[in-house]
């Protein structure tokens, strides 16, 4: 039960998956109820304001904003510096959900996908949790299950690792480590990376895992143009070696997932 009985809600509201691609009518992809409670919000803590905009723009359109645009509450989430060891205070956290515990929902937004799964705003959420405030998740897409439902892989065990590492060494030692682990535990692994490294890792992926280990790639799935492909790392190095390069989206955010037989 929430300690503040006059408190509003943190809602973990969907956004779409088609970042960097031509854009559907948000109807496609979010439920009528995520667009009403979206379009009813007028305070937010997003991951970036300028995206924040543009989705709610997409919203406007099939469900009227309760308020103008411009008249929203606004606040991006802060960022710790990579490397600098600095951690987000508790004081920072509270500070922006301060409507909430004034007794208004506020709404969390990520680039794209779920909140908080994958994404920065889990600060928030626990935070949230800490000050007794409930905290409503609205049902969307989420590249990460979207991903591994399509990929025929094993959706009964799977870990999702985030980025790897930069350095070839380091990164082709993590990779054999997960590969290890999804032999002997049966898990699917997950990884993520910057879209304009998506050529150079799904490259990387096939000479460092097991030519009979099976890789899947996801991307853009939610779009007109997105897909999934699943072969054995075999496949995929006939098609380097056949063609030099295996052509993947720099713009679009993919999933990378692998497993070991």
């Amino acid at each position: 039960m929430s300690a503040h009985a006059t408190a509003g809600r943190l809602v973990l509201v969907p956004n779409t998956l088609d970042l960097g691609a031509t854009p559907e009518p948000i109807d496609h992809v979010l439920s009528a109820h995520a667009l009403r409670r979206a379009a009813g919000l007028q305070h937010w803590v997003v991951e970036s304001a300028k995206t924040a905009r543009a989705f709610l723009k997409r919203v406007d359109a099939a469900v009227p904003l309760a308020a103008p645009l411009q008249t929203l509450a606004l606040q991006e989430l802060p960022r710790a510096r990579k490397g600098s060891g600095t951690t987000i205070e508790a004081d920072e956290w509270k500070k922006l959900l301060a409507p909430a515990l004034a007794g208004h929902d506020v709404g969390l937004l990520s680039d794209a996908g779920l909140p908080a799964v994958a994404d920065p705003g889990a600060g928030l959420v626990a935070a949230a949790h800490a000050l007794g405030l409930t905290v409503e998740p609205l049902a969307g897409a989420s590249s990460l299950t979207l991903a591994l439902a399509a990929s025929g892989l094993n959706g009964q065990r799977f870990a999702f690792e985030g980025y790897l590492p930069q350095n070839a060494t380091e990164r082709q030692q993590r990779v054999r480590e997960l590969e290890q682990r999804s032999r002997r535990e049966g898990q699917t692994q997950l990884v993520i990376e910057t879209p304009y490294r998506n050529e150079a890792l799904l490259q990387a992926l096939s000479l460092s895992l097991q030519p009979e280990t099976r890789l899947s790639v996801a991307c853009g799935l939610t779009s007109l143009t997105g897909w999934c492909r699943t072969q054995a790392v075999s496949a995929w190095r006939r098609e380097f070696q056949t063609a030099g390069r295996v052509p993947m989206p720099d713009t679009l955010p993919a999933v990378f997932m692998w497993l070991a037989g």
